[in-house]
């Protein structure tokens, strides 16, 4: 099987500095695939790697089955980089931006016409193609820095930081245009040092620390690996004082933990005894709706300070 990018055994220094020590993992194509660590953890480095701006002076990185030493012009036509800190030219028009590099790629003009009015719908930008880009915000900009990544309709997107400085609803936003990017078939290798902004988004993740490769893998077997017991958030349609007593005629339940001003409840179960499929059965067939189910993001969070050795740096 072809992977979309393979990294083994990767080490790069600068001067006395270890960016990366042996880092390995594969990201599958048509997959969202997070990669995570804190700060100065090497994340930067390995995507100019992977994007052919620096050569790996130990280990093999291939892309789309490509040598990033020897294919570079190959790698270059698949993909798109989108850094943490993006420089444009802001005297120009949106439009004119995105314009200015669908000709450096060599489309004709009529090419470029039409393929600068598919990005511009596609980041929902097509209201904004005439306004300058010095007077955008900071969530219309990255939109446009996005849209610029895609002129070149690339297999694999890299993108750096992608929310960093975005106001809440810009970032909902943008990851609801990454889903559906993933749903056109591109593969998305998305950084960050907020694992729980990846959680509902990615179905894999890799977590680095000091440049060495902590975990890499499906996003589950990471909240697996959180916690022995599984822990899950459910609501359903009963007032809060009578949850507690439907759920406690669910095999395999260990324990129900009201969560403080919600109506939200934290359930753990026996892995042994029952799954998060025995347990929605068992309360439909109560006759009860659920109305929100899913794995408990605080043991996400606990899993990533353990992996991480709990923030502490030397």
């Amino acid at each position: 099987m072809e992977h979309a990018i393979e990294i083994n055994n990767v080490s790069h220094l600068f001067k006395q500095h270890r960016a990366l020590d042996g880092i390995t993992f594969n990201v599958a194509p048509q997959s969202l695939h997070g990669f995570v660590g804190p700060n100065g953890a090497g994340k930067t480095t390995t995507l100019k790697l992977i994007c052919t701006l620096l050569k790996p002076q130990m280990g093999k990185i291939r892309v789309f089955d490509h040598d990033v030493r020897n294919n570079v012009k190959a790698i270059r036509r698949r993909i798109g980089y989108m850094p943490d800190h993006f420089s444009m030219y802001r005297q120009m028009t949106v439009f004119e931006y995105l314009d200015f590099f669908g000709a450096a790629y060599g489309f004709t003009l009529k090419e470029r016409n039409r393929i600068v009015g598919d990005v511009l719908a596609l980041t929902d930008m097509d209201g904004r193609k005439d306004d300058f880009i010095q007077g955008l915000s900071r969530g219309m900009q990255q939109r446009v820095s996005l849209a610029r990544v895609l002129v070149n309709d690339p297999d694999l997107l890299l993108l750096d930081e992608p929310a960093s400085g975005l106001d809440p609803r810009a970032r909902i936003e943008l990851m609801e245009i990454l889903r559906e990017l993933r749903r056109m078939g591109k593969t998305i290798f998305i950084s960050s040092h907020i694992l729980s902004e990846l959680a509902e988004l990615c179905d894999s993740v890799t977590i680095i620390d000091r440049g060495k490769t902590k975990y890499s893998g499906p996003m589950e077997g990471l909240l697996d690996q959180a916690t022995e017991t599984p822990t899950y958030r459910i609501r359903i349609d009963l007032p809060a004082e009578d949850v507690e007593t439907a759920l406690s005629q669910v095999p395999g339940l260990i324990s129900v933990e009201p969560l403080e001003g919600r109506s939200d409840m934290r359930i753990k179960i026996d892995p042994a005894l029952t799954d998060s499929n025995q347990v929605l059965a068992a309360i439909i067939a109560q006759g009860h709706t659920v109305i929100n189910f899913g794995r408990d993001q605080r043991h996400l969070n606990e899993a990533f300070m353990d992996l991480t050795e709990r923030g502490v740096r030397n």
